[in-house]
């Protein structure tokens, strides 16, 4: 008697010829592993070359160290000073120096300073482009200007009074302002009132008097005087006196405390 049909032939599942038992369990890879071919291995070669090199001339090569250092913008400071206290690392990879450190040193020690710039200058130079602080006002102690910018800051104190900076008067003593304004209130008042004025009355302005928040005394040249009030609607006050002045050009004494109802009396 014939031998009847396997399982498997009964299945339809019978195995092709050729096929081996490692093709046929499950988990198995077909694909084999290609090896990079010659130009694939030439450029990672050629690649990592040139990240080293580019590397060693930047850290390790005298080719761009730092030589020199060119400062610019001062006008107080002087350049040896500047430069003394920037610090630049002279020989140092030029890529290596820290920036952001020079800067911070710059403002923190030199105040008169009010921007810095340290710019890596290739391939071999550091340029610090520098910005100083303006005064706008000084105030007189002991002999000695202390100058307050434009945003109110003090920056530095000298032995003479900057040319055509006007002198602070804080009269305070017993202003009822103090319960609400401290001094450096009245001074930043002070600051912003100056920053408003017509630019003929700020050449000739002499004293900035403040005795209270709401009575800003200007103090002008040829015994004039301007009184101000506080330092609200500035651009307004100026528009006002400089209206005033043409139209009374022998008058002393100028009210704009309130726009809105200029004065002016005096001769």
């Amino acid at each position: 008697m014939a031998a009847g049909p396997t399982t498997a032939e009964k299945s339809g599942t019978s195995r092709p010829k050729g096929s081996s038992e490692r093709s046929a369990r499950p988990g198995t890879r077909n694909s084999r592993f290609r090896v990079p071919g010659p130009r694939v291995l030439l450029s990672a070669l050629a690649l990592t070359v040139l990240v080293a090199g580019g590397l060693w001339a930047l850290y390790g090569s005298s080719w761009l160290r730092v030589e020199h250092v060119k400062t610019s913008g001062t006008r107080v400071l002087t350049v040896r000073e500047v430069e003394a206290v920037a610090a630049v690392p002279i020989g140092s990879p030029l890529v290596s120096v820290d920036i952001g450190g020079i800067e911070a040193r710059l403002r923190q020690k030199l105040p008169r300073i009010d921007t810095v710039e340290v710019v890596r200058s290739w391939p071999h130079g550091i340029g610090l482009k520098v910005t100083e602080r303006q005064p706008v006002l000084v105030v007189e102690k002991g002999g000695k200007f202390t100058e307050v910018d434009s945003t109110g800051t003090r920056f530095a104190t000298v032995d003479k009074a900057p040319r055509g900076v006007p002198k602070l008067v804080l009269d305070i003593g017993s202003s009822p302002s103090l319960r609400r304004f401290d001094a450096d209130r009245l001074m930043r008042e002070a600051v912003r009132a100056t920053g408003e004025l017509p630019e003929k009355v700020a050449r000739n302005t002499r004293v900035v008097r403040v005795t209270s928040y709401d009575s800003l005394t200007l103090e002008l040249d040829g015994g004039r005087t301007v009184f101000w009030g506080s330092g609200e609607d500035g651009a307004v006050k100026a528009r006002v006196l400089t209206a005033l002045m043409k139209a009374m050009p022998k008058a002393g004494h100028f009210d704009v405390s309130a726009p809105t109802a200029p004065a002016a009396s005096g001769s």
